[in-house]
């Protein structure tokens, strides 16, 4: 695990959204969405240097502070600490509150993990009318119910997000929705958390089913071949670009979640697949990041490769590798 680059785009309020190359764009400012991203990967981090440590605590006091009373979220802040824009329930909304939960679930630090499960407890009141918002939180749920199965106000949470996902489309399409769009695997990961903690089999099972069809969809020619940012369906072609790391992030954390209800090794050689992806087993054949820094590169296009550095492709980066390290034992 190489922190180097996520370390050089983080300063004393949090985490830059956007670099140019490897250098971080201030003009920019930091959203929530990328700070919670951070968040969640350096709380997983066993044994946390110093400067690890204290850009969790940096993040968490990022993310309180963009939570309104109602606990609604702000995403976005300037260089100089201003806020702007409404808070409301989107997708940094959910992203926070699955931060909140890792923390409160995995952070080393008491004090760190008193203050997130507080701020979970708050936002976990609101409901989001947006179905990747609702996922999204739940997975933060889901980390609570890890380690305190109990926990009220994150079992109605994660309830809520599986009632969320909209039945089989048919046979033939058994995606939820009309096409593909974004952090496409987050939605199996759901339906395998809300079976895994309810006790409701069939549910569980529509989620390995779910993600089974959706690995199976973006693999190709023994590499993963992810869906495009611009969403697909047939019959477009494919493979499409540009290719996000988000999506190979997101695809490796339910593969890992889908591992630890079965404990088929298959859904782990999955989630190396996605380690794979950024290593050049893709499309491409090149790396997506930067071996030196640790910097995830912005997208795999038709032709190349977006080659900014930008934190959401750093953390996605991160992430994979992280989880699939976690499980090497198991391979």
């Amino acid at each position: 695990m190489n922190f180097q680059h996520l370390l050089s785009i983080s300063d004393e309020r949090g985490v830059f959204e956007h670099c140019l190359g490897g250098v971080p764009r201030v003009e920019h400012g930091y959203c929530v969405d990328d700070v919670s991203r951070a968040l969640i990967v350096v709380e997983r981090v066993e044994d946390q240097t110093d400067e690890l440590d204290r850009l969790a605590s940096t993040c968490l006091d990022f993310l309180i502070e963009a939570q309104d009373d109602e606990g609604r979220v702000i995403n976005r802040c300037d260089v100089r600490g201003t806020w702007f824009g409404e808070a409301n329930t989107r997708d940094h909304w959910g992203r926070a509150l699955w931060a909140w939960g890792t923390t409160a679930a995995r952070s080393p630090h008491p004090e760190r993990a008193v203050r997130a499960t507080t701020a979970f407890i708050r936002s976990a009141k609101q409901r989001s009318p947006f179905l990747r918002s609702m996922a999204f939180a739940a997975l933060g749920a889901g980390e609570i119910l890890r380690i305190t199965p109990d926990f009220s106000p994150a079992a109605s949470l994660l309830e809520d997000a599986t009632r969320m996902i909209p039945p089989a489309g048919s046979q033939k399409w058994p995606w939820p929705e009309r096409r593909l769009t974004y952090a496409n695997a987050v939605l199996p990961h759901v339906l395998i958390l809300g079976g895994q903690y309810s006790g409701d089999d069939a549910l569980l099972r529509r989620g390995l089913d779910l993600l089974e069809w959706l690995l199976a969809l973006q693999l190709r020619d023994g590499h993963l071949s992810v869906t495009p940012a611009g969403g697909w369906a047939p019959p477009e072609p494919l493979p499409g670009f540009d290719q996000q790391p988000i999506e190979v992030a997101t695809l490796v954390d339910a593969c890992v979640a889908a591992y630890d209800v079965t404990h088929d090794p298959a859904w782990l050689l999955a989630a190396r697949q996605g380690a794979l992806w950024f290593i050049g087993e893709n499309d491409n054949g090149i790396w997506m990041h930067d071996p030196l820094s640790g910097g995830g590169f912005d997208g795999l296009t038709h032709d190349g490769f977006n080659g900014n550095r930008g934190a959401e492709s750093t953390v996605a980066f991160l992430s994979s590798i992280q989880q699939v390290l976690a499980y090497r034992g198991d391979l």
